[in-house]
């Protein structure tokens, strides 16, 4: 069906198309229990315990797609085995002005500048309260991804980031701390030595106890990698996920390309050379969450014999479709990585 449905998304305005899927996703939540059995992949063998967390499968939603949090009871029936819903913002804020989607088909990617546009934390806590009342909380844990609204200013993150938890905080498996989005002026400064340990010491605190996760840049250079991996860790977080969007064309064609942060096929190298930077610093001391260029189970396993725990997809999810995570886990049971039981023949 999405072979059909693809060039239709594909022919319309990147984010036209996304806030199309999405709510043509909400009016079939009733009957993806239908499609489920087809789009789930149930085995033993995929199962991840992680941050003390059990994770039916190990490859989860990205941060980004679901913005609002308004499809947290799909994603479980869509295959997912765990989501990230967010960015969520203490202060609701449109983004940037639009355009701010831009696929690049030829490439399988996406440049994206949306700048964290979302309701606000409050709202989505409200949202998130309403879908837990309602009994139809879901069965996969939940990423709450939280990042700096616009318009506060740098020396005030901490506020503000804290403002979010505590709205959110409830409807949390764990948090990720977005400090690497290239979207939101002055972000990434927050991971430079002294404002991530602030930073990450009062979220950790804050957190009471739920695991609390560190999302990175592709675009840092060795040593400044590792300089934060080691405030995360010794801020007490539990995990990293590596990696976020780049600002680097150097994977694309020759030409001029839109400002934003380059996801898809292009990340796939630079991600993975930050996850095995991120592996070797930490040696097993923290599960490592990959994303970024995610588009196989090949891909997938290279992830986790690279270090990863748990993967992640979202540009690949637009190209690929629903049936993507069952891909990839049907892909991993047929060729298992190292740390999975060998099938049973």
């Amino acid at each position: 069906m999405y072979r059909i449905l693809k060039p239709i998304l594909f022919s319309l305005d990147p984010e036209t198309a996304h806030h199309a899927a999405l709510a043509s996703l909400k009016l079939s939540k009733p009957f993806l229990p239908l499609f489920s059995p087809r789009l789930r992949v149930k085995d033993a063998r995929l199962i991840r315990m992680v941050f003390g967390l059990k994770f039916p499968n190990p490859v989860g939603l990205a941060a980004g797609l679901d913005k609002e949090g308004e499809l947290a009871d799909a994603w479980g029936e869509l295959g997912f085995g765990f989501a990230e819903l967010g960015t969520f913002t203490a202060h609701p804020q449109e983004g940037n002005p639009r355009p701010r989607i831009f696929r690049l088909p030829a490439q399988r990617a996406l440049i994206n500048r949306m700048g964290f546009p979302n309701s606000g934390a409050e709202a989505a806590a409200k949202r998130l309260s309403a879908l837990r009342k309602s009994g139809r909380w879901p069965s996969v844990p939940i990423g709450i991804n939280i990042g700096k609204s616009k318009l506060i200013p740098l020396e005030e993150a901490v506020e503000d980031y804290l403002e979010s938890l505590q709205h959110l905080l409830p409807y949390a498996d764990y948090v990720a701390v977005n400090v690497s989005s290239p979207n939101t002026p002055s972000l990434r400064k927050l991971q430079e030595a002294k404002p991530l340990k602030k930073l990450l010491n009062a979220v950790v605190k804050a957190a009471s106890g739920k695991a609390v996760l560190v999302k990175l840049a592709p675009d840092l250079e060795e040593k400044p990698l590792k300089e934060a991996a080691e405030i995360a860790l010794s801020s007490g977080c539990a995990g990293l996920i590596a990696a976020n969007t780049t600002l680097s064309r150097e994977d694309l064609p020759e030409g001029a390309y839109p400002d934003g942060g380059l996801s898809g096929a292009p990340l796939r190298e630079k991600a993975l050379k930050t996850l095995k930077t991120l592996a070797r610093f930490t040696r097993g001391r923290v599960p490592l969450v990959a994303v970024g260029g995610i588009f196989t189970a090949g891909d997938a396993r290279q992830r986790m014999e690279a270090g990863a725990s748990l993967v992640q997809v979202y540009t690949g999810y637009i190209y690929e479709g629903p049936s993507l995570p069952a891909r990839l886990c049907r892909g991993l049971l047929e060729k298992p990585t190292s740390n999975m039981k060998p099938p049973r023949h």
